[in-house]
């Protein structure tokens, strides 16, 4: 009795994607069926849950902006990251098993220290105007980032980059500057799709992409509406007939476009209202773990945050623990005031910094003070729970002498006249391919994220270093050191990691989903189907 009800169990992980078939066969055996058993139990129960193309897919994403363009240079958060990934595919992609695995990219090699990066292109992909992909359109497009001039979110990443070299029609020879040995990683980013050259001149706004959905219409901050492309490269993904992508920042307006069937799944749920979503008939609730954390940078270079230790007294002055039980009610983990989570494969198990009143006193005094009032800007834009996060953050640090004025911010418009323009803010990020990726967009100096505006002479030397150490163990060390710099110097205070937790009707399939980003890693709309 007691093995049927745990091959039930397995049977409905391996349904909602949480086993791959290897782990539900191993976990099977274990439990005392036969090969034949377990296999016959994949065919007929989870493989019932097997692609299927058709249907019009609606969802509803906590993001967009009326001033989103199609320039994926431009993109921040999920609305246009779930949207480009529909329209537009990569050199490399992190897989549904977060594995760094060939896109358009068929293969890659490199030299010795990891300074020439040799790629052979896929041969025979089509553009959804029908233009072949080629070696030309993977340099222009990689080349939009760089340069002096442009204002890309990936220049940072791609600034070792010194030469890119079309070695023939499907090959090309990219140089850096100094060895990475992840730099194949680095060209998972969703700012760095590949786009078509036309008449000479890189068509970054159109939505022309290589990707499993053409672009029929595009209302920024409202909705999208997309298309199957028939001529996809992809053998078994991009299933939907059509989709419609909504922009819906209110969280109980996209709660409530789930519950009554207008839409078939949405992000960032409510998870105050979880147990009542749970319940609910024909809805399915999704989690998956990674490195998604929730931040509240100050910019360093503004008073009264330009003195170390009215930063660390605010670092002190957190409950991490209460965030954890009052944000995310469980889901998810705290945070250390860095941003690398357990998911990435240099998280360092630093020393816990604890909630202590008289430690963040004793820092407030090392700073001349013996109170502060200072403010922060939020809005739910930033995070579910935002707002009522910085309220109880308020009241933590009260018994430090410390008085925070919480300024509550319109969803409308915060990422743009908020976030980045006020002193002290409050922000999401979703975890990058590698440590050094994540580094070097939001913490390296002069990175364009770099929210504090944070430069630390031995923190951008180490990060150099760390790209052309081979030595496990060594990168290792390097990768500590930079987590604790950010921790105990960087302007960050990150009391959690948070799960993703999403909702879709029950009548949505997929496969195993990847935890690296939200929405099975940002990949839904290629990768979903109606079951």
């Amino acid at each position: 009795m007691q093995n049927r009800l745990h091959q039930n169990y397995l049977s409905k992980l391996a349904k909602n994607g949480k086993l791959s078939r290897r782990e539900f066969m191993q976990g099977m055996l274990a439990t005392g069926a036969t090969i034949a058993t377990a296999s016959s139990v994949w065919s007929t129960e989870v493989l019932a849950m097997s692609p299927k193309k058709g249907g019009n897919f609606r969802m509803a994403i906590g993001g967009g902006a009326t001033s989103d363009v199609l320039d994926p240079a431009t993109f921040f958060e999920s609305y246009m990251q779930t949207l480009g990934y529909g329209l537009r595919n990569c050199l490399t992609q992190l897989s549904n098993e977060d594995v760094l695995v060939p896109e358009l990219a068929e293969s890659w090699e490199t030299n010795d220290d990891a300074s020439v990066w040799t790629f052979k292109l896929r041969q025979g992909v089509e553009f959804h105007n029908a233009k072949t992909f080629d070696a030309d359109d993977a340099i222009a497009s990689i080349n939009h980032h760089r340069g002096e001039d442009t204002s890309s979110a990936a220049k940072a990443i791609l600034a070792p980059i010194t030469d890119i070299k079309k070695l023939d029609a499907n090959t090309i020879e990219i140089t850096l500057s100094e060895g990475n040995v992840g730099f194949p990683a680095l060209l998972t980013d969703y700012h760095v799709p590949m786009m078509p050259v036309i008449d000479g001149k890189l068509d970054t706004n159109s939505g022309i992409g290589t990707g499993p959905y053409t672009l029929k219409s595009f209302e920024p901050g409202v909705r999208a509406k997309l298309e199957r492309n028939p001529n996809y490269w992809k053998e078994g993904a991009g299933h939907f007939d059509s989709i419609e992508l909504l922009s819906v920042i209110d969280i109980p307006a996209r709660t409530n476009s789930l519950l009554t069937g207008e839409v078939d799944a949405v992000d960032r749920l409510d998870l105050k209202t979880l147990s009542r979503l749970e319940k609910a008939p024909g809805i399915s609730i999704k989690e998956t773990s990674g490195s998604q954390y929730y931040a509240f940078p100050m910019q360093i270079n503004l008073e009264p945050f330009t003195n170390l230790d009215v930063r660390m007294a605010l670092k002190y002055g957190i409950n991490r623990q209460e965030t954890l039980d009052k944000l995310l009610y469980g889901h998810g983990y705290i945070g250390n005031d860095h941003p690398i989570g357990k998911s990435y494969q240099y998280y360092a198990e630093l020393p816990q910094r604890e909630y202590d009143p008289d430690k963040a006193k004793f820092h407030l005094e090392k700073a001349g003070l013996s109170s502060l009032d200072v403010t922060i800007n939020v809005a739910d834009a930033a995070f579910a729970g935002a707002i009522d996060t910085a309220v109880l953050y308020a009241e933590s640090l009260k018994a430090a002498g410390i008085n925070l004025k919480v300024v509550r911010e319109p969803n409308d418009g915060y990422w743009n006249d908020v976030y980045k323009v006020e002193p002290w803010v409050a922000t999401y990020w979703n975890p990058r391919a590698t440590e050094d990726m994540m580094f070097s967009t939001a913490f390296s100096a002069g990175a364009p994220w770099n929210e504090c505006n944070w430069e630390n002479p031995r923190f951008n030397e180490i990060l150099k270093l760390a790209r052309t150490e081979k030595d496990d163990n060594l990168r290792r060390e390097m990768y500590t050191e930079m987590q604790q710099l950010i921790a105990d110097d960087n302007g960050y205070v990150v009391p959690v990691f948070a799960n993703y937790v999403f909702g879709t009707s029950d009548k949505i399939g997929h496969d195993r989903m990847a935890a690296s980003w939200d929405l099975d890693g940002v990949r839904c709309l290629e990768r979903w189907w109606f079951a």
